[in-house]
């Protein structure tokens, strides 16, 4: 394990974040540039695919690491049966949920049950299939649906806020059934669909397009926001939530709708609206 890695399991993990949020949103001139301009440099930003290319004319870094893109930038794969990647960034793992468990890293793996906070939750997703997609600082960092779906419940659950980069996932066993998450449900015509927005060290919120800021608050308990009676849904490759900081999100889909594209592996990079999986014959 590395000396970063390591150094996470003590470092107060909240009071960064909360640090890192304030001044992700300092309108200082000098504070917001210079991360602007850090963050360009140091990740290569290809600020010609936003729909604001002047990294002067963003209020704050938060203005500019949750920037929307041009039109045209992104486009869902044509064919109306694929399933779509939801993010910009690189596989992280992909594949079957196998005895209720998903893969991690060699050697790790956590049970979905963890993931959602929920046994109950988690039954329909057993032998279905999972994918996490890791999104760098470089990467646009809203997260659009898969497919079309009618929002069911979202599940905030607390936990720590270690790294989620490539060393972390490698080494911190559980890492995203232990860090604070958005679990949101969907509802489709195929069953039910969980795309989990994992937080992770110094990402400083969670955003949804029906409720604002998710995360923080940071929780201590788990919460439920039941949506059933308020109609709200999301078209395939709409906008449905956005990372103020890198970090992971994680989409489980039920056994028997669909096969993951069989060119997707760990460490592919990957671009929102290309083939995630593709329905089977059978959905």
């Amino acid at each position: 394990m590395s000396l970063v890695t390591a150094l996470t399991y003590v470092l107060p993990h909240r009071l960064l974040s909360s640090m890192a949020r304030r001044l992700a949103y300092s309108d200082s001139p000098m504070v917001k540039q210079w991360l602007i301009d850090t963050v360009t440099r140091k990740f290569g930003v290809n600020l010609a695919e936003a729909a604001e290319p002047d990294p002067n004319a963003y209020p704050t870094f938060n203005a500019f690491f949750t920037r929307a893109l041009r039109p045209g930038a992104r486009v869902a794969d044509a064919d109306p049966r694929s399933l779509l990647m939801p993010a910009d960034g690189r596989i992280s793992q992909c594949g079957p949920i196998e005895n209720g468990r998903i893969f991690q890293a060699k050697g790790q793996s956590f049970t979905a049950a963890e993931l959602l906070g929920d046994d109950d939750a988690a039954e329909p997703f057993n032998n279905g299939l999972f994918a996490t997609v890791y999104l760098s600082p470089k990467d646009y960092h809203r997260v659009h649906m898969p497919w079309g779906g009618k929002l069911r419940e979202t599940v905030h659950v607390p936990g720590r806020l270690f790294s989620v980069g490539p060393a972390a996932v490698q080494n911190v066993p559980r890492l995203f059934a232990r860090n604070e998450r958005l679990v949101c449900h969907f509802d489709t015509d195929f069953g039910p669909m969980a795309m989990v927005m994992v937080g992770a060290l110094l990402v400083s919120g969670v955003e949804t397009v029906w409720s604002g800021v998710e995360i923080p608050r940071y929780g201590d308990t788990v919460t439920v926001k039941d949506y059933r009676g308020a109609d709200i849904t999301l078209e395939r490759f709409a906008e449905m939530a956005r990372f103020n900081y890198g970090s992971t999100v994680i989409v489980l889909l039920p056994p028997g709708v669909a096969a993951l594209d069989p060119s997707l592996k760990g460490e592919s990079p990957v671009r929102l609206g290309e083939v995630l999986a593709r329905r089977s014959d059978a959905a």
